[in-house]
């Protein structure tokens, strides 16, 4: 007890509060979580190039997305909301073919699949790279599966017409990116989530 008693007290004086995707990896009692990291561990373009502790990636970081940015948009993609959500293994299904679908309408993601491109450059150049745009395809893809819950892969095709440069302000500055950078603000993604239903 006295043991236990220490324990509780050493964890209460010095505790530090986890990252996101740190509790979301060793979350064990969260359906959701374990859902994600199966996502992670099987889907090309997150499997080796997502980052599963931290909840930000320094620039010459080799990964692309954070865990937490992948619970989110898969939380999104399939309109779930609370603690443990729980799936039905149709959902499980679209969640899997949505992200081999995307990958599939984004070249340089397949770039770095192939190793031809680093996760750096995509970082750097691209809008796509960032755990906004994920989050914001996530919240595309549930109002186009809804929609389109028979041919809904034939439509997301669409998104090949996107510009995805940084460069491209015109069509960035003030959606996903503010003065110059990309951001994580509700109001972003929410701007950047409408151009792709547009777009769709």
């Amino acid at each position: 007890l006295k043991r236990a008693q220490q324990m509780f007290a050493d964890l209460n004086q010095n505790s530090v509060r986890p990252t996101r995707s740190l509790g979301i990896l060793y979350n064990y009692r969260d359906s959701f979580a374990r859902f994600t990291l199966k996502i992670v561990e099987t889907i090309p373009i997150f499997k080796n190039l997502t980052e599963l502790e931290k909840t930000t990636i320094s620039n010459r970081s080799t990964k692309m997305f954070t865990l937490s940015s992948i619970y989110q948009a898969n939380k999104a993609l399939l309109g779930k909301s609370g603690k443990n959500p729980k799936l039905t293994q149709e959902e499980e299904n679209n969640t899997n073919d949505f992200w081999i679908e995307v990958t599939r309408f984004i070249p340089e993601w397949q770039g770095v699949i192939n190793n031809k491109l680093s996760s750096s450059e995509l970082r750097k150049e691209f809008v796509h790279a960032h755990g906004l745009a994920i989050h914001a395809l996530g919240i595309a893809g549930n109002s186009l599966i809804k929609k389109y819950p028979k041919n809904w892969k034939t439509v997301l095709k669409k998104i090949e017409k996107i510009d995805w440069l940084r460069s491209n302000a015109k069509l960035w500055e003030g959606r996903a990116m503010t003065a110059g950078r990309i951001s994580k603000a509700h109001t972003n993604l929410v701007l950047t989530a409408n151009l792709l239903k547009k777009t769709l």
